[in-house]
């Protein structure tokens, strides 16, 4: 079924000077600009497009990629603001409006916002709520421990970051346990750390014990084979250096060192610590 506010792969049935006429089904005919045409685009091709309403509320199709589609999560910027609500940048010719009653505080020009992309079922307008939590999935979370996930990065508390995971759930990440430069919006891979009685869900964005050392692993060989196979990085090296050039403790260093030694991807000589 052919989805508003989504990519979708359509068959080219004609090309006429106005561009490229698309079968959407139930929909009917969709005009692929000129201008948007793929080279050497003929009848009966497939062409992945997005589908939307322009300007003038006529469903149109463009291969032009928008930052965000509709059932997603999407840090966006606010270009302008007037009666009907704010408008969005978020990649395409129309901008993208959060209604005034779809806001969770009053929406200013030049300022990012993590929304939710959403169809307006009664017009079929692709439009943006930052009243995030309607969203969030209310039946507790089935994970299990270290389970790796997808996070987005949402509001900052005094305990450390809120994230969505998995575009389901609400989880946080402690200030003591991020050892990296976050921002809203930014999409990254977490796990799952804990969940706990009232079934809120800790995160963290490494494993722990052996899960924590196979995941840094390719990290850390890639930053050797990056440094001309050899180590700049070794067990005299401060924590702080450790921890500011990789986003790991020295701990977790030393054990992937370690883990790596044994399986013989890397060797220790008068060089120091290097690729085999």
């Amino acid at each position: 079924m052919v989805a508003i506010g989504k990519y979708n792969t359509l068959i080219v049935i004609a090309i006429t000077d106005n561009g490229a006429y698309l079968d959407a089904g139930e929909l009917g005919e969709i005009v692929l600009p000129n201008k948007q045409l793929p080279e050497h685009c003929k009848v009966d091709d497939k062409v992945k497009v997005f589908i939307y309403l322009d300007s003038a509320e006529r469903i149109i199709a463009t291969t032009t990629k928008p930052l965000g589609q509709v059932d997603e999560f999407v840090s966006l910027k606010a270009i302008q603001v007037n009666k009907m609500g704010a408008f969005l940048d978020w990649g395409l010719p129309k901008d993208l409006l959060v209604p005034h009653n779809q806001q969770h505080s009053e929406m200013e020009v030049g300022k990012y916002y993590l929304v939710r992309i959403y169809l307006d079922l009664r017009t079929d307008r692709i439009a943006a709520s930052s009243k995030l939590d309607k969203f969030i999935d209310i039946w507790p979370a089935e994970y299990q421990q270290w389970d790796k996930v997808k996070l987005i990065i949402g509001g900052k508390t005094d305990l450390g970051f809120k994230a969505i995971i998995n575009n389901q759930h609400w989880g946080l990440l402690y200030d003591n346990e991020i050892f990296q430069p976050l921002r809203i919006g930014k999409i990254i891979t977490g796990y799952i750390k804990n969940i706990r009685e009232d079934g809120r869900i800790d995160l963290s964005l490494t494993r722990t014990g052996e899960g924590k050392v196979n995941d840094f692993s390719a990290k850390l060989l890639a930053f050797i084979a990056e440094n001309d196979g050899v180590s700049p990085l070794h067990d005299k090296s401060s924590p702080e250096l450790i921890q500011r050039t990789l986003g790991v403790s020295k701990k977790t260093f030393k054990a992937t060192i370690g883990n790596l030694l044994k399986k013989g991807a890397l060797v220790k000589d008068a060089d120091g610590i290097r690729l085999k």
